[in-house]
């Protein structure tokens, strides 16, 4: 699928530099010719030797080495590449990008290219969360550099949130949906993702433990392969996924007028874990203890968005998919929902307090569909994001 395509690769200096090594091996698979390039900093997580035997060609890495500047070395690489892609990105290197520093060889590169830049951010949460990191990414994302997560989870420093560098092969998604349109290219995919909130008065609203991370991570994923994704979102822990068009809601009728709006769609992926009731007559004033006891609560039922989409007799998607979160009989409730509901396939996990997936970083599904039910083993949520994509695109362009 990359052959024929050049990469260079800009190696910061992070844990996440591992990764790199992987993605390097994930290249080459696909055809690719990787040229690494090593800050300083990365040599302390990886050894030029690793990675010139992984990428079978010398490692760049001084500026001022007198055989490679000869004839301006740094600026013939800079251009002989299809992509520059910088894994992992590190804060340091997003804030010289950002600023047009050229102190180094990597950051001189990345000054002297007129190829296209992809990045692949990885730092503390803190950091990612920093005003100054912000600031510089939406200036080099306004300089039209394209990036691929952060994903969010557990960090080698034992914080959690967003900062984890993206899997490879979800790097290696976004190098093919650059440079060769992606499997999922002029697909326009709406996702709906995280829990809703239903008012009981102004202070107080029904909700669910859904933290959002598995349909972002799906969003994510779908985007990584050239998808046009719409996320629809509820008022979710993790922030919303980049290069994604993000429909933020609160409710369950505001979840599905947003649905509505986004249709037509060539898929649907509903992950969300929309309520099922509603208080019919939610207060305007915060409800008061009283002498007569508790208040008395009226219920209505919301509307259900997955089974009205999937019986829509024009403008249904090719590919309709539900999520269905179980704490027990999981396969036989997952099974009837689909029928039920009438979707095409259902994503089915076990959400038991002991299974720790309801807000954690990892999942264990199952796929149900038309060809039975397809037990996938516990991995990361955006290593089931991936997989779930790759389906998708599968089905949607055979």
């Amino acid at each position: 699928m990359l052959a024929s395509k050049r990469i260079l690769l800009i190696i910061g200096g992070g844990i996440a530099a591992y990764k790199s090594l992987d993605l390097i091996r994930r290249l080459r698979e696909r055809g690719a010719a990787v040229t690494p390039v090593l800050t300083r900093a990365a040599e302390e997580f990886v050894t030029p030797l690793s990675v010139s035997a992984l990428a079978g060609e010398k490692v760049y890495r001084d500026l001022f080495d007198l055989t490679d500047e000869a004839e301006m070395g740094h600026i013939q690489l800079s251009r002989s590449a299809d992509l520059v892609v910088v894994a992992p990105a590190t804060a340091d290197l997003m804030g010289k990008m950002s600023s047009g520093l050229a102190n180094d060889m990597a950051s001189t590169l990345l000054m002297a290219t007129d190829t296209p830049v992809l990045c692949a951010p990885a730092m503390n949460v803190r950091m990612w969360d920093h005003p100054a990191t912000q600031r510089n990414l939406a200036q080099l994302q306004a300089d039209g550099v394209r990036f691929v997560g952060p994903n969010e989870g557990d960090m080698a420093c034992g914080e959690y949130g967003p900062g984890r560098m993206s899997e490879p092969l979800e790097i290696v998604a976004a190098v093919e949906a650059h440079l060769c349109g992606g499997p999922l290219q002029g697909k326009r995919i709406l996702v709906t993702s995280g829990p809703t909130h239903e008012p009981i008065d102004p202070v107080r609203y029904i909700a669910n433990r859904s933290s959002g991370a598995q349909g972002t991570a799906v969003a994510r994923a779908l985007a990584a392969l050239g998808a046009e994704v719409v996320f629809v979102t509820g008022p979710a822990d993790v922030a919303p996924p980049q290069g994604v068009q993000v429909v933020s809601v609160e409710t369950a009728q505001q979840m599905s007028d947003a649905v509505d709006a986004a249709l037509p769609v060539d898929a649907g992926v509903f992950a969300a874990a929309v309520a099922d009731w509603r208080v019919a007559s939610a207060s305007d004033r915060k409800l008061k203890k009283t002498r007569d006891g508790l208040p008395a609560l009226e219920f209505a039922e919301n509307p259900d968005i997955l089974k009205r989409v999937s019986h829509l007799e024009t403008g249904r998607p090719a590919l309709v998919v539900g999520f269905a979160a179980e704490t027990d009989s999981v396969i036989e409730h997952a099974t009837a929902k689909r029928a039920r509901k009438g979707c095409d396939w259902i994503v089915a996990n076990d959400v038991s307090p002991a299974t720790g997936i309801m807000g954690g970083s990892e999942n264990a599904v199952t796929l149900i569909s038309d060809a039975g039910a397809e037990e996938w083993p516990l991995m990361s949520k955006d290593a089931v994001a991936e997989q779930l994509a790759r389906k998708i695109a599968d089905a949607l362009t055979a």
